[in-house]
């Protein structure tokens, strides 16, 4: 099978996945109730007819929701955003926990909202091991866990995980550079990881490399920074004064990518493109003004908690997932991983973080 045979495969894949979980993503993302044709089945036998009035008002719902400390662009738009969306709904009071990166407080933090009899949880924890026990605790006492972003040690800690797909950030990535590179089996592709221990990087990684493969390219540099602007910028001047020729740099992080470019600019380098990751308002605004390296960014989405307020209300209510024939909610969601650039900036740019 040759190379472009595969990429087109993947491509195809990718795509399709896009589109089931567009159609997922809108039983959780529109708030505007449409009329029903019809009452229960239908008499047609056919199993459920989709529910259509998810949003219309009903019971109270209290949401103990809990992150970690907003010290990221990312994660301070994780919480802004699911705040907002529970403003949205009438019905629903969030209970929103100081952010924290201190395990033993997140972890009294959900002790609390189970001793205050919340109807649900929103945890996206510091740390998913650390937070199993808690988590798993509060699912004993009758309360439902949504589990964001950092999965859980235990399938009985939560009711609903919703997830990005690192993995599938890399996979975009390496995807995109075969695109532009894929007749160059001799171009040098760098890679600026975030923290290189942790398995979300190592997964990123691993589908980069998995992607680059099935052009015939491969990482010739990679280095790692710690998802801050100084180490994005220790870590790109270390980078480029080891490689006097590049021709693609895969950036892990937006956030840690202003640190990025000001080592690029520092040294006067303009021979390659890059790809950013995550998704930030910033590196679409120079995505769209097309005047620097920055070609591309992959979408690792920040409305994570967002949809995690919706299903836990959906979950509350014992109510479906509108779009889908299933009863009741899914275990698990992992949203799509697409790669932003000049062509289609503006269907992403609106609800991009800001760095």
């Amino acid at each position: 099978m040759s190379v472009r045979t595969t990429m087109r495969r993947r491509l195809a894949v990718a795509t399709v996945t896009a589109a089931s979980l567009a159609l997922v993503a809108s039983a959780c993302t529109s708030n505007t109730p449409t009329e029903t044709e019809s009452e229960g089945d239908g008499g047609g036998g056919g199993g459920n007819t989709a529910v259509s009035d998810n949003d219309a008002p009903g019971d109270e719902v209290v949401i103990g929701f809990s992150a970690p400390a907003a010290d990221h662009g990312w994660m301070g738009a994780i919480t802004s955003a699911a705040q907002a969306e529970a403003d949205e709904y009438e019905d629903v009071t969030l209970r929103v926990a100081e952010g924290t990166n201190d395990v033993n407080v997140q972890i009294s933090q959900i002790q609390g909202f189970i001793n205050d009899e919340v109807d649900v949880i929103v945890l996206l924890p510091f740390d998913g091991a650390a937070l199993t026990e808690i988590a798993t605790e509060a699912m004993d006492a009758g309360i439902p866990v949504i589990n964001v972003d950092r999965e859980f040690s235990s399938p009985f800690a939560a009711r609903a995980t919703i997830l990005g797909d690192n993995y599938g950030m890399g996979v975009s990535a390496g995807t995109y550079i075969c695109g532009e590179l894929g007749d160059q089996p001799d171009a040098v592709i760098a890679e600026i990881q975030g923290i290189a221990s942790l398995p979300l990087t190592q997964d990123r990684s691993q589908g980069f490399a998995d992607a680059l493969s099935d052009c015939g390219l491969e990482v010739a540099n990679q280095v790692a920074a710690d998802f801050t602007v100084q180490g994005g910028e220790s870590a790109t001047s270390s980078l480029l004064q080891a490689e006097p020729e590049i021709d693609a740099i895969w950036n892990h992080d937006d956030d840690q990518g202003v640190g990025v470019l000001a080592a690029i600019e520092n040294a006067g380098r303009d021979e390659f493109f890059m790809v950013g990751g995550a998704g930030s308002k910033q590196v679409m605004e120079q995505i769209q003004e097309g005047d620097s390296v920055l070609q591309a960014t992959v979408v690792y989405p920040s409305t994570q908690a967002a949809d995690g307020i919706k299903l836990a209300r959906l979950v509350a209510h014992e109510k479906s997932m509108s779009d889908l024939a299933s009863s009741g909610v899914p275990r698990t969601i992992q949203l799509f991983a697409p790669v932003v650039t000049a062509d289609n900036v503006d269907q992403y740019i609106d609800t991009a973080f800001e760095s």
